[in-house]
């Protein structure tokens, strides 16, 4: 006998792929990655391809390759694009995933009609998080291949084993950050009296969570309001920032409170710094950033569990459910 938990989610999926909500969606997601990715490979290239051409005069000419200072090409800050659309775009989709599997049981007698069979609340609650999280992991996992591909074909460099983990650790931390979305906005439709309440209730989460509180803490990060960075711009050496920062120590736990309070935030500091594009990490082996960043990994995963375990703990009201 089939587990219940396992058929609702196979059905769930059939469901989702059936009227191509899915695929349109992660279609637009991948061609917004596809596209930041091409761009950056394209330069990449051409500064790749300018070394060679200069090392290959410098060995006519007889001297020595060393002779020019061969530069640190880092292919994997091309995915800063990718990192950002699955940021803002990504959780926006995993939103309105979520949204339509609680929203295909209302108004219809099918969630009463299932519960008369031998199925259990938690494994029709655990069937639909576990198709949506799939489908949403699935989606990803063709952004970052498309990624993947174009980096090693066009980059002029390639990717090694090492890089391809890092970006398949990246690919699973998006998985748990789109599935807070997912999970939010499923268990505000599948509670709320009205479904397009839910759905408004939601966006404006996502507003607060993905695009306001972020930007509030950049925009108020006196080093971004002038390119390269206030003290880089003075010249002002590491020590005597830190002093300066200390009279401010006040204000920037303020403004970084105001970041971290987003989980866009943190699945943000742990990408950029995993995959080097954040220049402080550039070239650093993966077990010192790891530790530097299990604090926004551990807040990612807490998140997910805190509103797994919110939906599968809540009772259903089948008569909200029946009501639109």
């Amino acid at each position: 006998m089939h587990n219940p938990l396992f058929v609702i989610a196979a059905k769930d999926m059939r469901d989702a792929t059936r009227d191509r909500f899915v695929a349109v969606v992660t279609g637009f997601l991948v061609l917004a990655a596809v596209v930041a990715v091409i761009t950056g490979a394209i330069a990449l290239a051409q500064d790749v391809a300018t070394y060679e051409a200069a090392k290959a005069a410098l060995l006519a000419l007889g001297k020595p390759a060393g002779a020019i200072k061969p530069p640190e090409f880092y292919p994997m800050r091309l995915l800063r694009g990718a990192i950002e659309q699955t940021e803002i775009v990504g959780a926006a989709i995993a939103m309105l995933a979520g949204f339509r599997a609680a929203a295909a049981e209302r108004g219809r007698q099918t969630l009463a009609l299932i519960l008369t069979r031998p199925v259990t609340r938690l494994q029709f609650i655990g069937g639909k998080i576990v198709a949506g999280v799939g489908l949403l992991a699935l989606g990803l996992a063709v952004v970052m291949t498309c990624c993947a591909v174009l980096l090693h074909l066009m980059s002029g460099i390639g990717l090694n084993s090492n890089d391809l983990g890092r970006m398949a650790l990246v690919w699973a931390v998006s998985v748990l950050y789109t599935a807070c979305f997912f999970l939010a906005a499923f268990t505000l439709t599948l509670h709320l009296p009205r479904a397009s309440t839910a759905l408004l209730l939601a966006f404006a989460l996502w507003l607060v969570i993905v695009l306001i509180a972020p930007q509030i803490g950049d925009t108020m990060d006196p080093d971004n309001q002038v390119a390269g960075g206030v003290f880089a711009s003075l010249s002002i050496a590491r020590p005597d920032q830190m002093e300066i920062m200390k009279t401010y120590a006040g204000f920037e736990a303020f403004r970084n409170g105001i970041e971290i309070a987003s989980i866009t935030k943190h699945f943000e500091r742990f990408a950029f710094a995993v995959l080097g594009i954040k220049a402080t990490y550039a070239g650093l082996p993966l077990g010192p950033i790891l530790t530097e960043k299990a604090l926004d990994l551990v807040w990612i995963i807490l998140a997910v569990l805190g509103l797994a375990a919110l939906a599968l703990a809540l009772p259903l009201n089948t008569r909200i459910l029946t009501q639109e």
